[in-house]
């Protein structure tokens, strides 16, 4: 796919959490029964509970960690928390899902007060097992710094969603 019409591209993922990278794996993210599909809009209310990820791949021996997180926190135009960490699995194996792996920092569900958030999930491939360990705060979390300093690479797989506050119409609150 062309890079200018690469969905990552296009909502500033690459650029904003990501550099370029290749796809290598597949990564499957569903709330309920709804799929995330790059730039998807769901509500607050349909993402209160963590999502069933499963992992491509072909070989269980392989790891991989699993962050999730809003890089438009607080708001849009001024994400001084950039980046904010709602989840992170570690220790994943390949062909399975998260259920498998370790969760080191606790899906927290998404509430964007102001503005359209962006939630991005990337997948690493780790090095070994129990190799990645948790940062020390959600906000300001970097997911290029994490992955240099736990030697993940560039990241096999990423998906994106936009939310905002249930009433959100892009107006002012009422």
């Amino acid at each position: 796919m062309p890079r200018d019409r690469d969905p990552l591209v296009v909502g500033r993922v690459i650029g904003d959490v990501l550099e370029p990278f290749t796809r290598s794996i597949g990564l499957r993210v569903v709330y309920s029964s709804r799929e995330v599909n790059n730039g998807c809009e769901f509500r607050p209310s349909q993402i209160v509970n963590q999502p069933r990820v499963e992992v491509g791949g072909d070989d269980l021996r392989t790891c991989y960690t699993l962050v999730m997180v809003d890089p438009d926190a607080p708001s849009p135009s001024d994400p001084s928390l950039r980046e904010y960490l709602h989840w992170l699995v570690t220790d994943i194996p390949g062909t399975t899902g998260v259920t498998f792996g370790q969760e080191i920092v606790c899906y927290e569900n998404p509430r964007p007060s102001m503005g359209i958030h962006r939630f991005v999930f990337v997948l690493f491939r780790q090095l070994g097992r129990q190799t990645v360990y948790a940062p020390g705060w959600r906000q300001n979390f970097n997911t290029r710094d994490f992955a240099e300093l736990y030697n993940l690479g560039s990241p096999v797989a990423a998906v994106y969603f936009n939310c905002q506050r249930e009433s959100g119409t892009g107006g002012r609150r009422r």
